[in-house]
């Protein structure tokens, strides 16, 4: 071969490439908000942009996979977002021109309508707490008091007494893990650990480790909590899992996100009427989570509790909720906190 042919071959190979992906950039989807993001409620509108002003026949919407809308020629798109969850979603439209289809995407965020509403607290009784529990997860079945703690080498599952703060019944896990978040579901204890990509079940009454499940999409294990049929998972970014209690398999999420921000960093979960509380790590908040769509619909100020609390470091932060379904009392307490408190939320 010689060298004018071999020049010739590599020259052709750029062009049949463009060639092929031609209809590939023939075509790029528009969202007519100029950021990108929307508020719940709001209508998503979109239009194909046809630079080369191809014959379009149809084109078909889908958005996270689900189809939302089908087109003749290339009319805009206009749906309204009033039931969707919130968050970061993709739009894709499937092109469809001269026999071909090619999809072409975009990215938007959508918002809540409205701010979270404020809420303050009262003490209304004060428990001594074990100091030395890094505490990841506080919970309340059949009338006991289940408790998560941390760090390598330290970590336990546990049963403590309300009133004195006695541990009367632990359990340790392995050193190669760090505890976090527990539940509690048709007397199994469900409990996860933080980066070590499992989370362990066991008997609630003998602590004995029925199974263990391994994480699928989620990063790590931060909070976890149940509304008596699935669990919910949160792992340090925006989402929350929502787990089959049987198989333990991540089914879908939320996003937690309030009226202009997407919130990640929730850190221990506990179901309360019908409603995720869920703590944000470091700051001495609680979010008031719906589970439907991810929306912050409140944010509870606990910053003023820590005063309360002997020789709290700055890493001993507010982690623990456990609400009593059967007394209606909320419980908060934080990492080597001295004290554990009955609270009442209020509205400012």
């Amino acid at each position: 071969m010689n060298l004018s042919t071999k020049l010739y071959i590599l020259l052709s190979f750029p062009l049949f490439f463009l060639s092929c992906n031609d209809d590939a950039t023939s075509y790029s989807l528009q969202i007519s908000n100029s950021d990108n993001s929307l508020k719940l409620g709001e209508s998503l509108t979109a239009t194909i942009k046809n630079p080369k002003e191809k014959v379009i026949d149809s084109v078909t919407y889908t958005l996270n996979g689900k189809s939302i809308a089908s087109h003749k020629n290339n009319n805009p798109l206009s749906v309204a977002l009033t039931n969707n969850k919130l968050g970061e979603h993709t739009l894709v439209a499937t092109v469809y021109s001269e026999s071909k289809a090619t999809d072409v995407s975009a990215n938007f965020k959508l918002f809540n309508n409205k701010p979270p509403e404020s809420y303050s607290f009262e003490i209304i009784n004060t428990y001594p707490h074990d100091a030395n529990a890094f505490t990841q997860g506080l919970e309340f079945y059949n009338g006991n008091l289940y408790e998560s703690t941390g760090r390598n080498g330290q970590s336990t599952i546990r049963k403590v007494n309300l009133e004195t703060g006695e541990v009367l019944q632990s359990s340790d896990l392995d050193i190669d893990y760090f505890g976090e978040g527990i539940t509690a579901l048709n007397d199994k204890l469900y409990q996860l650990t933080w980066q070590g990509k499992k989370g362990f079940v066991y008997d609630i009454n003998t602590f004995e480790q029925l199974d263990s499940f391994s994480y699928n999409a989620s990063k790590e294990g931060w909070g976890l909590c149940n509304d008596g049929t699935k669990l919910y998972k949160s792992d340090g970014t925006s989402k929350i899992w929502i787990l089959n209690a049987e198989t333990l398999a991540e089914e879908d999420y939320i996003q937690t996100v309030s009226h202009k921000t997407i919130s990640k960093k929730l850190n221990e979960l506990e179901w309360v009427n019908g409603k995720i509380y869920a703590n944000n790590w470091q700051i001495d908040l609680i979010s008031i989570i719906n589970p439907k769509n991810g929306a912050i619909e409140g944010l509870v100020d606990f910053r003023s509790l820590r005063k309360q609390v002997s020789s709290a470091t700055k890493e001993d932060v507010l982690n623990g909720i456990a609400y009593n379904k059967e007394t209606g009392k909320l419980y908060v307490t934080g990492k080597n906190w001295d004290k554990l408190f009955e609270v009442r939320i209020i509205k400012k």
